[in-house]
C-alpha cells in the first residue's frame, strides 16, 4: 500500500509540472532517476500581454524621373511643342525652347490624365504622349522654319544670288560665294511644285496681289513664269502646315523687305535640292 501511495504522490507531481515546467527528483529508494518535463517555448507573438507588431510604413514610392523641364532648348524639345501640337495642346510651330506656353500645354496634358500638374516632361507624361502620338516629321519639328541652310549649290558661288534650297527650306542671298542673309522659306505642294533649276530676277512688284488667286504676294521677285519669290502671311501664321501654289514663301516680313530692296532685275535664283 505503500509504495502504490508513493507512485500516487508521484504521479500527481508530475502532473503538476507539466503545467509548471520544472524537474521533480522522485523519493529516495525509488531507484530511478530525477523526472524533467519541458514546455515548449512560446513565441512572442503568443505570450501573454504581448503586443503585436505595428505594420511597417508604405515604401515610399519614387517620383518619375523628369526629363524636360522649363528652360531647356533643342531638338527634344521641339519633340515634345511637335507632339503636344499633335494632340491640340499647343497651336504654334516648335521653337526648340521649353517656355511658358509649352510649361502650361503639359499641365493641361498632365491634368487631362490626372497626373500631376507639374509643367515638367517626366518619365510617365511622355510616354503616355508617346502612346496618343505619332513620330514627328522633319517639318513638323521646324514648323516655323529654324532648319539650318544646308551647303549652297555649286551655282550659287559666283555673282548675286537667290540660293534656295529645298531640301534645308532656306534661302541664301550670296554676293560673290558670300552669304549676306538666311531666311527660311516655304514651296509649292505636289500639286503645284515650285520649278527647279537657275533662273533670273525678270520683274520686281513691291504690292504685288495674284491675279490667279486674288491673294496679296508683296515684295515679289519674280523668276520663273508666275512663280516668285514673295512674303506670305499665310507661312507667317501656319508654317509649314501649308503650302504655296508654287511661289517662294518668306515669313518674316522684314527680311523679305530688305532682300526687295537689294536684288536687282537680272539677279540670279537657283531652285535646288
Amino acid at each position: 500500500m505503500r509504495t502504490e501511495g508513493m507512485r500516487r504522490v508521484i504521479a500527481a507531481l508530475v502532473a503538476v509540472t507539466a503545467v509548471g515546467g520544472c524537474t521533480v527528483q522522485a523519493s529516495e529508494g525509488d531507484g530511478k532517476g530525477p523526472v524533467r518535463v519541458e514546455l515548449p517555448k512560446s513565441s512572442p507573438s503568443s505570450s501573454a500581454g504581448a503586443k503585436d507588431d505595428k505594420p511597417g510604413a508604405e515604401p515610399t514610392k519614387t517620383p518619375p524621373k523628369v526629363l524636360l523641364s522649363p528652360g531647356d532648348t533643342g531638338r527634344d524639345v521641339r519633340e515634345l511643342q511637335a507632339r503636344l501640337r499633335q494632340v491640340a495642346w499647343i497651336f504654334e510651330g516648335p521653337t526648340g525652347t521649353y517656355d511658358g506656353t509649352t510649361e502650361e500645354a503639359v499641365k493641361g496634358f498632365q491634368g487631362k490624365r490626372g497626373l500631376p500638374k507639374t509643367g515638367e516632361t517626366d518619365a510617365v507624361t511622355w510616354q503616355r504622349l508617346l502612346k496618343m502620338t505619332h513620330e514627328p516629321g522633319k517639318w513638323e519639328l521646324y514648323l516655323m522654319g529654324g532648319q539650318p541652310a544646308d551647303k549652297p549649290d555649286a551655282r550659287c558661288l559666283t555673282g548675286r544670288v537667290l540660293c534656295i534650297s529645298k531640301s534645308s527650306r532656306t534661302l541664301r542671298w550670296m554676293v560673290d560665294g558670300r552669304t549676306v542673309t538666311t531666311v527660311p522659306v516655304r514651296f509649292g505642294s505636289e500639286y503645284t511644285p515650285t520649278r527647279e533649276g537657275v533662273f533670273s530676277v525678270y520683274w520686281k512688284s513691291r504690292h504685288h496681289v495674284s491675279t490667279l488667286y486674288d491673294s496679296p504676294m508683296p515684295y515679289a521677285m519674280f523668276f520663273s513664269g508666275g512663280q516668285a519669290v514673295h512674303y506670305s502671311s499665310d507661312f507667317a501664321a501656319r508654317g509649314y502646315a501649308g503650302a504655296s501654289h508654287g511661289c517662294v514663301n518668306v515669313r518674316d516680313e522684314a527680311v523679305i523687305a530688305e532682300l526687295f530692296d537689294e536684288v536687282r532685275d537680272g539677279d540670279k535664283v537657283v531652285v535646288h535640292w
